[in-house]
């Protein structure tokens, strides 16, 4: 954690998987922290540990010393309703910040608004997942250098530090905020714009990893007997899919020395030592929101991500969004030449 001297005082309304984990690291750094949940279990827990407890907003405020700063950590869906009740209770030059996921268009409109009531908001987009408290995060942050730089002890505690990754070769000096783990990207919604790109990349890393692993997992085709009818590709090169791939295997010497290597990848390797077949996922891949925002992005800019649209639009396909699509085409087929669909394919 981060070496330095100053302390913060921070109300964090949220003690979810990472609220409660960045309190406790904050804490850990001799920051004082008021906690905030609409469940009583969280604070009461946090409390335990060294953190000042509040079972309202109103009592969250009240014990935050003027300027304050709160941090909301609670699903997108929730900070609208969150912010109405909140920036009430605050004073002028009082500080929120956006911890969430939160469309980059609604922190633009939120501080134009805090705005003129002399409120600073501050968008965060914060990478580091249920392992946070540990490695630490990745902060991406958007607003005004003034609250920015109110809050960059909070930033240097939450972020893994520069010993997080060796230091890119070229890069002399003193240490910069970037090599640190945190960036101020540039103003409102800059930060959670930075984060969308990177869970837009995220989708289309997660759908690489998976797509080869799929290929190799069906390496042993050539052993299947194969139908042979007019409705079925024939397999012309059985004696090229003999392989059968120790899949957890492969994933663990990749981990080691390769190109590919990734926290994605070692946490793919984790799942797969745990249960060798993932039998208790059903393959129902949700997404939140962040890939959908990136590609309209870059269809306002003009920029083709032909990979994170078809990672994307294979999440879909996942949660059987693809029904009708797949029937038409069946029933194209039927009509123009008879073909019945086979409903156990092997290839």
């Amino acid at each position: 954690m981060s070496e330095t001297k100053q302390v913060a005082q921070l109300g964090m309304v949220g003690l979810g998987r990472m609220g409660a984990n960045m309190v406790r690291r904050l804490m850990a750094d001799g920051h004082t922290c008021v906690a905030y949940d609409v469940n009583e279990d969280p604070i009461a827990e946090l409390e335990g540990e060294g953190a000042v407890g509040a079972r309202s907003l109103e009592e969250l405020v009240s014990k935050l010393e003027a300027p304050r700063s709160v941090w909301i950590m609670v699903p997108a869906a929730y900070v609208g309703g969150t912010l109405e009740q909140l920036v009430p209770l605050l004073d002028e030059d009082d500080t929120i910040i956006d911890g969430g996921n939160s469309w980059y268009h609604l922190d633009v409109d939120r501080s134009k608004e805090l705005a003129d009531k002399n409120i600073h908001y501050v968008d965060v987009g914060t990478s580091g997942g249920i392992l946070g408290l540990e490695r630490g995060y990745c902060l991406m942050i958007g607003g005004d250098d003034t609250a920015v730089g109110r809050l960059e002890s909070v930033f240097d505690t939450l972020a893994p530090g520069v010993e997080g990754a060796d230091r890119t070769p070229g890069r002399t000096g003193d240490i910069a905020p970037e090599e640190r783990g945190w960036l101020h990207c540039g103003p409102s919604g800059a930060g959670h714009f930075v984060k969308m790109v990177h869970n837009g990349i995220e989708y289309g890393l997660m759908a690489a990893y998976a797509e080869g692993i799929n290929v190799l997992a069906k390496a042993n085709i050539g052993k299947i007997d194969h139908e042979v009818d007019a409705e079925t590709a024939p397999l012309e090169a059985a004696e090229y899919y003999q392989y059968d791939i120790d899949i957890p295997k492969v994933t663990e010497v990749w981990r080691r020395g390769s190109v590919i290597t990734s926290w994605l990848l070692d946490l793919t390797a984790e799942a797969y030592q745990i249960d060798g077949e993932l039998a208790e996922y059903s393959g129902h891949v949700s997404d939140s929101g962040e890939g959908r925002w990136t590609i309209n992005a870059a269809i306002d800019e003009g920029v083709p991500v032909p990979v994170l649209s078809a990672a994307l639009y294979q999440r879909f396909s996942s949660r059987g969004r693809s029904d009708v699509a797949d029937k038409v085409l069946s029933a194209m087929r039927a009509g123009f030449g008879g073909h019945k669909e086979s409903k156990e394919s092997t290839r």
